[in-house]
């Protein structure tokens, strides 16, 4: 329950086009990624980048043909037309319109704030996000979404970044009226340079819960050594979690990751890659799964034009179930 809303996109950070310049992105892989905001090298960031280097080895199937248009119109303001066609699974068919603003105060090269981030549809359904710095450690974060004339995902994160801590509190859709809620609270500390432990209480209340409360206590551990490999989990009562990254040169990179869910007596594996030829603007992200589900995503920059080809393919050979699709970014 560490994210309380997993479904909403991730807020975005300085797009391409913006200043100042963001570190590079792979547009198939869905909404751009925050930026590390760590206050310096003795932060062990927050408890969601606990598993980032290992979840950013994943690819992100897609099915369908989508096509993304970027449009830097300032130093400061982004517009973006997203055009898909799919069966609706993994990203929503149509059209969409987004826009992003990025603010003045500039906390490093790539780092700006505020960031203003909106997305909507013909239908009227939007997805927006703000984050802003108070300060020099307090980060606020505010999401949105809604659908058919409905909201229905708020959320409010709050992280304090101390000189080798984290604390965050997460409230997610906080209903007055009808006494429901979610409440996350979480805490990571650098116990020495390689090791990080923290934990996360999770509360949820309401009368579709039972017993109308429950809360969840989660510990948490991160191991990084000087080898370029990376050791993280968490161990929850209803199981666990755990990732395995490993910087195989410089052009790879691999992970793996298993979760455990003990209520459900189900556990699952998963292993994935990543290569990188940036003498031929080719990057490549592959996963299988012990689901027998394989995946991939290949992206090709097509210089010296500013356009990226993907080619997404996924199958599942129990189900056998298979997922294809290609797209064009611009800009």
């Amino acid at each position: 329950m560490g994210n309380v809303l997993a479904a909403a996109s991730p807020p975005p950070p300085l797009p391409s086009g913006l200043s100042p310049p963001p570190p590079p992105q792979s547009p198939g892989d869905g909404p751009p990624k925050p930026p590390d905001t760590a206050a310096d090298d003795s932060n062990p960031g927050s408890m969601e980048e606990l598993h980032k280097k290992c979840k950013e080895v994943f690819p992100m199937p897609f099915d369908g043909a989508r096509v993304v248009i970027t449009k830097g119109l300032s130093n400061h303001f982004q517009l973006s037309h997203t055009i898909s066609m799919s069966n609706g699974v993994t990203i929503p068919a149509g059209y969409r319109f987004g826009a992003t603003y990025i603010g003045t105060k500039q906390t490093s090269p790539t780092e700006a704030y505020p960031i203003v981030y909106g997305e909507i549809d013909p239908s009227g359904n939007m997805t927006s996000r703000i984050l802003h710095l108070v300060g020099d450690r307090v980060k606020l974060q505010i999401g949105a979404q809604i659908q058919d004339a409905k909201c229905v995902m708020a959320q409010l994160t709050t992280d304090y970044r101390g000189r080798d801590f984290t604390a965050s509190l997460t409230l997610g859709n906080i209903d007055l009226i009808n006494s429901s809620g979610v409440a996350v609270l979480h805490y990571l500390q650098n116990v020495s340079r390689r090791v990080a432990l923290g934990g996360e209480l999770a509360y949820q209340y309401g009368p579709q819960v039972p017993g109308n409360e429950i809360a969840v206590l989660s510990l948490a551990g991160r191991y990084s050594s000087p080898n370029s490999f990376t050791l993280s989990g968490t161990l929850s009562s209803s199981g666990a979690h755990l990732c395995y990254y490993q910087k195989g040169g410089e052009n790879i990179q691999v992970g793996v990751e298993v979760e455990t869910n003990l209520r459900m007596a189900e556990s699952t594996a998963t292993f994935g890659y990543q290569v990188d030829l940036p003498k031929a603007n080719l990057l490549f992200r592959g996963m299988v799964d012990s689901n027998w589900t394989v995946g991939g995503v290949l992206e090709k920059k097509l210089l010296p034009l500013p356009f990226t080809f993907a080619l997404s393919g996924q199958i599942n050979h129990i189900k056998h179930a298979t997922r294809i699709g290609a797209g064009l970014y611009l800009g």
